[in-house]
């Protein structure tokens, strides 16, 4: 049973470290990046705003 509890921990670990420096950045860089894309197009399509 020791063991088992060992690799969960092992294993827990693994999936934090993973999530806290690889998924987390890569997904706020992902949002940020489409959110300005997102107005980049908005603007290309609709103008600046202020221009109407």
């Amino acid at each position: 049973m020791s063991s088992t509890s060992n690799e969960e921990k092992s294993l827990e670990l693994r999936i934090f470290v993973f999530l806290t420096v690889f998924l987390a950045p890569l997904l706020s860089v992902l949002l940020v990046s489409g959110l300005g894309f997102a107005i980049w197009f908005s603007q290309i399509i609709m103008g600046p705003p202020g221009a109407g």
